[in-house]
């Protein structure tokens, strides 16, 4: 059954709370660069993700680990000179805020100072608590992320879905209710079984947003690459390729290389 849309001019943390409140699905979406940002917030897309995911679509590394937090802040200041409308959260990337609650500080004031974000993201339960509530503390929203978290995939070593076995889960379920009484405004669950992730999102008030966490969750993310199909190798079974871009940008560009090549391009009107 689907739910009236509230129209909001600019999306807040407060404004996902009464999405879910009001059964409203919310949106979100990966981007990394200004003209991506101009798109994605144009075409209504509640959350912008400026994740650590740049590392391997934007730079090409195996793992999300080598990404810098100058370069988080670097992509998150050209998506923010893009947005009009979304909620703007940023990665806080591996190694920025795991091991010293004041580090972690230091590293979310950064990305909110440097480049005009509105919240930011971090990985893990009880194990950061510390971290979390010193970013609270200083009145920084954050966004938690349980299930398959990235940035401990040498710990994990595998990509595989989390939190099968009951043990793995009941500490899933009580780091998501840590998460919320610590204050954050919203948690991710990525690639957990969908039962489980649906029990998450009903037991606490805070909305969750899903990827590869079924439907029963507040919302769901994709990395904006993968579900305009510029990515080819990537096949997980909760990605929804909306465009296939990859073959339709590979033509384009073969078809300029043969205009040139032809002295097709530029023709009589394409000059001064």
């Amino acid at each position: 059954m689907s739910v009236a849309k509230k129209e909001y001019k600019r999306i807040t943390v407060k404004s996902l709370l009464e999405m879910k409140q009001r059964g409203e699905k919310i949106s979100m979406l990966t981007a990394y660069d200004f003209t991506m940002a101009k798109i994605v917030d144009g075409a209504g897309v509640d959350v912008i993700l400026v994740g650590d995911s740049a590392s391997n679509t934007m730079a090409g590394h195996e793992t999300t680990l080598p990404l810098t937090l100058d370069q988080m802040i670097y992509h998150a200041s050209s998506v923010i000179r893009g947005i009009n409308r979304s909620l703007v959260v940023v990665d806080l990337p591996f190694g920025s805020y795991q091991s010293d609650p004041k580090e972690a500080l230091r590293s979310a004031i950064r990305i909110m100072k440097e480049s005009g974000a509105h919240a930011v993201k971090v990985e893990g339960g009880k194990e950061i608590k510390e971290s979390i509530k010193r970013i609270l503390n200083a009145g920084i929203p954050v966004m938690g992320h349980l299930g398959l978290t990235p940035q401990s995939i040498y710990k994990f070593g595998t990509y595989t879905v989390r939190a099968k076995e009951e043990e793995e889960a009941e500490k899933l379920k009580a780091d998501a209710k840590m998460l919320e009484k610590a204050g954050c405004f919203a948690v991710v669950l990525e690639k957990i079984p969908a039962k489980l992730a649906k029990e998450v999102a009903e037991s606490i008030n805070i909305p969750v947003i899903g990827i590869g966490a079924g439907n029963g969750v507040d919302g769901q993310v994709l990395v904006i690459h993968d579900m305009l199909g510029m990515t080819h190798e990537f096949n997980p079974r909760f990605l929804r390729r909306y465009l296939n871009l990859y073959d339709e940008m590979t033509e384009a560009i073969s078809q300029y290389v043969d205009d040139v090549k032809s002295r097709d391009f530029p023709n009589d009107n394409e000059q001064y």
